[in-house]
C-alpha cells in the first residue's frame, strides 16, 4: 500500500482538523477574558467565575465517552452535528446572559457537545492505517495552534464587544464547524470501532488498574487544573500592572511563541535520545517553581512576563509529551481506551481547577490561587518522582489481507516471535493487528514475512 495521502484522506484530514481547531478556539477564547469581563454580571463572585471558566470541563468529562459510543451506533456525522449544535446553543445562552449563573449554564452546555472522540473516530474511518499517524498529528497540531490564537483573539474581541461578543463569536465558529463537517469532510466509507482511537468498555477496568497510566491521568488532571485556576488570577495581575484588557492578547502572543520555540528542542531530546522521564520530571518541577515564583514575584512587569514564559514552556512540553507517554505505556490495541480515561481526567481537572481557583481567590486572595497551584504541583511531583522510565515502544497498526487472516490460529504467535515486537493484538473485525514495537530492535523483514507480502506500516 502507498503511504501517500489519497484525495479523500487529504480532504478529511484538513476538514476535521479545521473543525477541531474552530471548536477548541471557541472554548479557549474565554480563558483570558472571562475573569475580568464577568465582574459586571449579576451575582458574579470569584467562585462562580471560576466555575464558569471550568464548567465546560464537567460536562465534557461526563459525556465524551457516551458521545463516542453513540457515534459507533448512529453515525459519526450525526453525533458530531448534535454536539456542535449543543456548543452553538451554549454559546448563545452565555452571550445573552445577564447573570453569572446563566454564563455557567452556557459553558456547561458548550461542554455537553463532547464530540472530540467522535471526530477522531471519523478521522480513523476516513484514513488507512499507514497514514493515520500523520492524520492524528495534524489534529494535535491544530489544537496547539487554536490555544495560541485564542489567547490573542479573545482579548481583541472582548475589548469592543464585551464578553457577550466573545460568546457570539464562538457561536459563529460552531456554525462554521457545521458547514465544514457537511460540505468539506467526505462521507466515511465505513463505520468501524477502532481500538487506537475509540474506547472499548471491556478494557476499561484494566486501564484503571494500571498505576503507570494512572500517574499520567493524574498528570493531565493536575496540568489543566493548574492552567484553569491560574486564569482566575493572571488577567487581574496584568491589569494591576497597567496593561489594559484589550492589550492582554499582545502579552500572551510573544510569551506563547517563545515558549513554543523553547519547548521544541526538549521534545526532540525526550523522543530522539530517549530521555522522556528526566524531561517529564524536569518539566513538572519547573512548572512548580514558576508557580512558586508567581506567588512572590508577580508584582513586577518583567518578572511576571518571565514567569509566565517559564510556565508555558513547561505547559506546552507536558501537553506534547503526555499523550506520547500514554501511547508508549498502553497495551497493544488499548490506546483508545487509555486515551479516553486520560481525556476524562483532563476535563475534570479543568472544572475542578476553575472552581478551586475561584474559591481560593474569593476567600483568601489572588496569591492564594498561585499558592494552591504550587502545592498541587508539589503533590504531582511527589507522585511521579519514582515512576519507572517508560519503555520507548511505538504503536504499529498492520492491515491484514485475506491470506494473513486465513492463518488466525497462529498469527499472533508468529507476530510475537518477530524481534522487536513486544505486544500484539489481532482484531479480526477490523482486519488489523495492533503491535507494540521497539523500533531499534524491530526486524522489519521478519515482519514482512509474517504477513506474506510486502506492505507499508504505519505508526499509530
Amino acid at each position: 500500500m502507498s503511504s501517500s495521502l489519497l484525495h479523500t484522506e487529504r480532504r478529511a484530514i484538513f476538514g476535521l482538523a479545521s473543525l477541531y481547531a474552530t471548536r477548541m478556539l471557541g472554548l479557549f477564547m474565554v480563558l483570558p477574558v472571562l475573569a475580568i469581563y464577568a465582574d459586571g454580571l449579576e451575582g458574579a463572585t470569584p467562585l462562580l467565575v471560576g466555575m464558569a471558566l471550568g464548567g465546560y470541563g464537567l460536562t465534557q468529562a461526563i459525556l465524551q465517552i457516551p458521545f463516542g459510543l453513540l457515534s459507533d451506533r448512529f453515525g459519526r456525522k450525526l453525533i458530531i452535528s448534535i454536539g456542535l449544535l449543543l456548543f452553538l446553543l451554549g454559546s448563545v445562552v452565555a452571550a445573552q446572559a445577564t447573570s453569572i449563573g446563566w454564563v455557567i449554564a452556557g459553558r456547561c452546555l458548550q461542554g455537553s457537545g463532547a464530540v472530540a472522540g467522535a471526530i477522531m473516530a471519523l478521522l480513523a474511518d476516513q484514513t488507512r492505517e499507514e497514514v493515520r499517524t500523520a492524520a492524528m498529528a495534524t489534529i494535535g497540531l491544530s489544537i496547539g495552534i487554536a490555544f495560541g490564537v485564542a489567547m490573542v483573539v479573545g482579548p481583541l474581541v472582548a475589548d469592543p464587544f464585551g464578553l457577550a461578543g466573545v460568546f457570539w463569536f464562538t457561536a459563529v465558529l460552531a456554525a462554521v464547524g457545521l458547514l465544514v463537517l457537511w460540505r468539506l469532510v467526505p462521507r466515511a466509507p465505513r463505520l468501524v470501532s477502532h481500538r487506537d482511537v475509540g474506547l472499548d468498555r471491556t478494557q476499561l477496568r484494566g486501564m484503571l488498574a494500571r498505576r503507570d497510566l494512572l500517574r499520567l491521568d493524574f498528570s493531565i488532571f493536575a496540568l489543566h487544573a493548574i492552567l484553569t485556576a491560574c486564569f482566575v488570577v493572571v488577567p487581574f495581575r496584568l491589569e494591576a500592572l497597567g496593561i489594559a484588557p484589550a492589550h492582554h492578547g499582545w502579552v500572551y502572543l510573544p510569551i506563547m511563541a517563545l515558549a513554543f520555540v523553547a519547548m521544541v528542542p526538549l521534545v526532540i531530546v525526550a523522543e530522539k535520545y530517549r530521555k522522556m522521564k528526566p524531561i517529564f520530571i524536569g518539566a513538572v518541577a519547573w512548572l512548580t517553581l514558576c508557580l512558586a515564583g508567581l506567588v512572590e514575584f508577580s508584582d513586577g512587569r518583567w518578572a511576571l512576563f518571565s514567569l509566565l514564559w517559564g510556565f508555558f514552556v513547561a505547559f506546552n512540553l507536558l501537553e506534547a509529551t503526555l499523550p506520547s507517554m500514554i501511547s508508549k505505556l498502553a497495551p497493544a490495541g488499548a490506546k483508545g481506551t487509555a486515551m479516553g480515561v486520560y481525556s476524562t481526567s483532563q476535563f475534570l481537572g479543568a472544572f475542578l481547577g476553575g472552581t478551586a481557583g475561584g474559591f481560593l481567590s474569593q476567600h483568601f486572595g489572588l496569591d492564594a490561587v498561585f499558592l494552591g497551584a504550587t502545592l498541587l504541583g508539589a503533590v504531582w511531583l511527589a507522585i511521579v518522582w519514582k515512576m519507572p522510565a517508560p519503555r520507548h515502544l511505538s504503536s504499529e497498526i498492520v492491515a491484514l489481507d485475506e491470506r494473513s487472516m486465513g492463518a488466525m490460529d497462529t498469527l499472533m504467535e508468529r507476530f510475537a516471535a518477530v524481534a522487536g515486537v513486544e505486544d500484539v493484538m489481532v482484531v479480526p473485525d477490523e482486519r488489523v493487528a495492533y503491535l507494540k514495537v521497539d523500533r531499534q530492535r524491530l526486524d522489519t523483514e521478519a515482519l514482512e514475512r509474517v504477513l506474506g507480502s510486502e506492505r507499508d506500516h504505519n505508526s499509530a
